[in-house]
C-alpha cells in the first residue's frame, strides 16, 4: 500500500486537492443544514406528550415571545391598535398556535410594571429542527419597528436559531485563532518553515473534507450546529497529532541513513500504523457518544467519528505523498535564529530519566499521584446537571435580553409552562376537573388551565371560555401548567411533582422542565452501556497492538484516572463560578450532562490515542530488549519528547474553544487542554512507568489461546533503521 503511495504521489496529491475543494464547497452552506438544540431525547415521555400536543391538538408551548416597547404606554390607542394588528399577523401564519398577548388577553401578568411593555406569545409546531429554521424567517418580519413599537423576538425557538449563529461564528473564530498559533509552536517545535508548514497543510486537508462530510451527514439526519465547532477544532488538532508522529519518525529515518523513499515506506510501517491504531482508539471513544438519544450528543459522535476517519486517512496518504515528493527536503526553510541542542546520548535523555526516577520508587510516587488526581478530582462528587437555557450565550443575544426583561419587568411565567397530555381519555368534566384542582395545589403552581376552567390553590379561579375549547379532543384533553417561578431549579422538581400525581387515565407531561429533566435521566441511563461498549473495543484493539492482556487493562485504568482533576476543574470553574469574570460567563450553578459525556468521549480518545503512541514504542523496544525496565526506560525516551510536543498542540488548538461566546463551548476549552496536560505530564510520565515497574513481566502476559488469536491477526512495528547506540550517527541534532 504505502509503496503505491510513492508510485502515485502526484495523483494522490492532485486528487485529495480536488476533494478538499469539493467538500469545502459543499460546506458553504453547511450552516443551513445544522439546526440548535437536541438536547431533548426524542423517545421521552416529554416528546411523546409534544407530540401528541402537535398532532391531536394543533398546539405547542410557548416557544416564541414578543417583547413590544411602546413609546409612552401599552394603553394609549396608537399601540393598542399597532399590537393588536401584530397579533392578528401572528394568528394567520401557519404553523403558529396559541397566540395570547395583553391586548387580546388583558391579562396583567403580560404588561410590565411601568406598563411602557407588552407581551405576544405563540408556540411555533413542529420538531426542533423545523422550529428553529421557522423562527429566523419569524423574527425578520415581526422584529424591529412596527409604527409606535419597537419588536424584539425572544423565547426557546430563538435560543435554537442563535446558537446556531453563534457556532457559525465560533468555528471561523476558533479555527483563526488557532491556526497561526499551531504554526508558531510547529516551528519551535521543527525549527524550520517547510516541516512546520505540513501539518497545517494535512489539517487544512482535513478540515475541509470534514466540513464536507457534515454537510453530507446533514443532509441525511438531524446535525446539532455544536458538532461543527467540535468537528473543526478536533479536525485540526488529530491532524497536527498524526503528522507530528509521521513527520518525526520519516526525519529519524533519514538521520539513520535511509533513502527518502526507503524512509517513508519505513516510517509508514511503523508510525503509518500506529497512526491507524490512535485513529481505532479516537474513534472508538467517540463512537460510545451514539448510545446516547439525544441529537446533540449523537451529532457529535458522527462528527468525531468522521474526524478521526479522514484525519487518519489524509495523514497516511497525503503526508507521505509529500514527504516523497520533498525527500530531504523537509529540512528546508530554517530559521537561523533556531537553537537545537545536541541529542543526548541513549539513556542519559530527561524522560529517560524522570522514568528511571520513578521506577526506582514506584509505590510512594505512584500513591502520590493518584491520591493528587483523586483530591482534584473531588468537586465532581457535588456535581449538578443541567441543560443550558439563555445564559449559555452572550449578553447581546435577542433571546438573553428578552427573558432578562420579562424576568426583571414582568410577572408572566407562561413561557416556562409544563404541560400534562390524557391521550387516551374519555373526556370527563368531573375527571377532568379533580385532576386539575390537584395539579394546581402543587406548590410555586400559579394557575393550571383546562378545558373545564381556569384553577389556582385547589379552587375554580375561572369557568370555561370558548378559547378554552382547544384543551380538548376526541377522546383526549390536556392541561396547561402555569408556574410562579423561572427558577429552573423550582421548574425541575414542578415536572416531578405533576408526574406524581396520580390520575385516572395514562398522563404524558411535557414542557421544557420536563424535556430537561428526561434527557438527563437519558444520559444517566445509556452512560453504563456507552462505557461499556468503549472500554470492550478499547480493549481488543489495545491487545491486537500489545499482545499483552494486561496492558489494555492498565491503559484504561490510567486514562480514566487522567480525566478526574479535569471533571473536578469543570465544576469548580462553571458550577461553582470560580474564574467567570476572567472567562467571561455567567454562572448557572449547573453543568450541561453533554459536557462530561462530550469531554468523556474525546479526551479518553486522546488518552487512549497517546498510549497507543506509547505502548507500541515500548513493545517496540521490548521486543528488541526482552527487558521490562529497558523496554519502559527506552520506549519513553524515544517517545515521550513526541508525545509531549503533541499534547501541547493539540491543547492549543484546543484553547481554540474558549473563544466561543457559548458557555459550554468555553468549558471544553478549559476541558480538553487540562485532561490533555495531565494525562501527557502526570499519568504518561509518573504513573504509567510506575504501575509497568511494579507489574514487571507480567505487563507482556496474555494466554496462549489469546496469543495464537493475535499471531494470527496481530499487528507489528516495522524494522527500523533508527539511532542505536553502537551506530557512529547517534549524538545528532534534535529534531524534534
Amino acid at each position: 500500500m504505502f509503496e503505491l503511495t510513492i508510485r502515485r504521489s502526484r495523483w494522490i496529491l492532485g486528487a485529495f486537492a480536488v476533494l478538499a475543494l469539493v467538500m469545502g464547497t459543499l460546506s458553504a452552506t453547511l450552516f443551513d443544514r445544522v439546526h440548535g438544540g437536541g438536547y431533548i431525547d426524542p423517545g421521552s415521555e416529554s416528546s411523546q406528550a409534544a407530540a401528541v400536543l402537535r398532532d391531536t391538538f394543533g398546539q405547542a408551548t410557548p416557544n416564541l415571545v414578543l417583547l413590544v416597547q411602546t413609546r409612552e404606554s401599552v394603553d394609549d390607542d396608537a399601540s393598542a391598535t399597532a399590537a393588536t394588528k401584530l397579533v392578528t399577523e401572528l394568528t394567520s401564519v401557519a404553523g403558529v398556535a396559541g397566540v395570547t398577548s395583553y391586548w387580546t388577553d388583558r391579562s396583567p401578568r403580560l404588561r410590565s410594571a411601568d406598563g411602557t411593555k407588552g407581551l405576544i406569545m405563540a408556540g411555533i409546531l413542529g420538531e426542533e429542527a423545523e422550529v428553529e429554521k421557522r423562527v429566523g424567517d419569524l423574527a425578520d418580519r415581526f422584529g424591529g419597528t412596527h409604527g409606535p413599537l419597537e419588536v424584539r423576538v425572544g423565547g426557546y425557538a430563538m435560543l435554537l436559531h442563535e446558537t446556531v449563529q453563534q457556532s457559525e461564528k465560533d468555528v471561523v473564530l476558533g479555527e483563526s485563532i488557532a491556526f497561526p498559533i499551531a504554526l508558531v509552536a510547529l516551528l519551535l517545535v521543527f525549527g524550520g518553515l517547510v516541516a512546520a508548514g505540513l501539518p497545517l497543510v494535512v489539517a487544512m486537508v482535513t478540515v475541509l473534507i470534514t466540513m464536507g462530510a457534515l454537510w453530507l451527514i446533514a443532509s441525511v439526519t438531524d446535525l446539532a450546529a455544536t458538532a461543527t465547532d467540535v468537528a473543526a477544532l478536533l479536525g485540526l488538532g488529530l491532524a497536527i497529532d498524526y503528522s507530528l508522529l509521521i513527520i518525526s519518525r520519516y526525519r529519524d529515518e533519514l538521520v539513520a541513513g535511509q533513502q527518502p523513499a526507503a524512509a517513508v515506506v519505513a516510517t509508514m510501517r511503523s508510525a503509518g500504523r500506529t497512526v491507524v491504531f490512535s485513529a481505532a482508539t479516537v474513534a472508538v471513544a467517540l463512537s460510545g457518544l451514539l448510545f446516547f438519544p439525544m441529537p446533540a450528543v449523537r451529532s457529535m459522535g458522527y462528527a468525531g467519528l468522521a474526524v478521526a476517519v479522514i484525519a487518519a486517512t489524509v495523514a497516511l496518504t497525503v503526508l507521505p505523498a509529500i514527504l516523497f515528493v520533498l525527500g530531504a527536503r523537509i529540512d528546508s526553510g530554517r530559521l537561523w535564529w533556531f537553537l537545537r541542542a545536541a541529542r543526548p546520548a541513549p539513556g542519559e535523555g530527561a524522560w529517560h530519566r524522570l522514568a528511571r526516577f520513578v521506577m526506582m520508587r514506584p509505590v510512594p510516587i505512584g500513591v502520590a499521584i493518584t491520591g493528587l488526581l483523586l483530591v482534584l478530582g473531588a468537586p465532581f462528587l457535588g456535581v449538578n446537571l443541567g441543560f443550558p437555557d439563555e445564559r449559555s450565550l452572550p449578553e447581546s443575544m435577542n433571546n438573553r435580553q428578552v427573558t432578562e426583561t420579562i424576568q426583571r419587568d414582568f410577572a408572566a411565567t407562561e413561557q416556562n409552562g409544563l404541560f400534562a397530555v390524557l391521550p387516551e381519555s374519555a373526556y370527563s368534566a368531573a375527571g377532568l376537573d379533580a385532576y386539575a384542582r390537584k395539579l394546581s395545589n402543587i406548590e410555586n403552581v400559579h394557575r393550571v388551565d383546562t378545558a373545564t376552567g381556569s384553577y389556582s390553590h385547589g379552587g375554580l379561579l375561572a369557568a370555561p371560555a370558548l378559547a378554552d375549547d382547544r384543551f380538548r379532543a376526541v377522546n383526549a384533553a390536556y392541561l396547561a401548567v402555569v408556574p410562579d417561578t423561572t427558577d429552573p431549579v423550582v421548574l425541575d422538581r414542578i415536572a416531578g411533582d405533576i408526574r406524581a400525581v396520580p390520575a385516572a387515565t395514562p398522563v404524558l407531561v411535557g414542557g421544557v422542565a420536563a424535556a430537561n429533566a428526561d434527557a438527563i435521566d437519558s444520559v444517566i441511563s445509556a452512560l453504563p452501556y456507552a462505557l461499556a461498549f468503549v472500554v470492550l473495543i478499547l480493549l481488543i484493539v489495545l491487545f491486537v497492538l500489545t499482545g499483552s492482556a494486561v496492558l489494555p487493562l492498565l491503559a484504561v485504568v490510567l486514562s480514566v484516572l487522567s480525566l478526574t482533576a479535569t471533571f473536578g476543574a469543570l465544576v469548580w470553574i462553571f458550577q461553582d463560578g470560580h474564574l467567570s469574570g476572567l472567562l467571561g460567563f455567567t454562572v448557572t450553578g449547573d453543568l450541561p450532562p453533554t459536557v462530561p459525556v462530550l469531554l468523556f468521549g474525546v479526551a479518553f480518545g486522546l488518552a487512549m490515542d497517546y498510549q497507543v503512541f506509547l505502548l507500541a514504542r515500548i513493545r517496540e523496544e521490548y521486543r528488541r530488549t526482552r527487558s521490562n525496565a529497558l523496554a519502559v526506560t527506552s520506549g519513553l525516551e524515544r517517545i515521550g519528547r513526541i508525545v509531549t510536543a503533541a499534547a501541547v498542540l493539540i491543547s492549543v488548538v484546543f484553547l481554540g474553544f474558549l473563544a466561543s461566546d457559548i458557555t459550554f463551548m468555553k468549558a471544553l476549552g478549559i476541558g480538553l487542554p487540562l485532561a490533555v496536560l495531565v494525562d501527557a505530564t502526570l499519568v504518561r510520565g509518573f504513573l504509567l512507568p510506575a504501575a509497568m515497574e511494579l507489574l514487571g513481566d507480567w505487563n507482556w502476559y496474555a494466554p496462549e489461546p489469546l496469543r495464537k488469536l493475535r499471531r494470527r491477526f496481530g499487528i507489528e512495528e516495522g524494522p527500523s533503521a533508527l539511532v542505536t547506540p553502537d551506530r557512529a550517527d547517534w549524538r545528532q541534532p534534535v529534531r524534534l
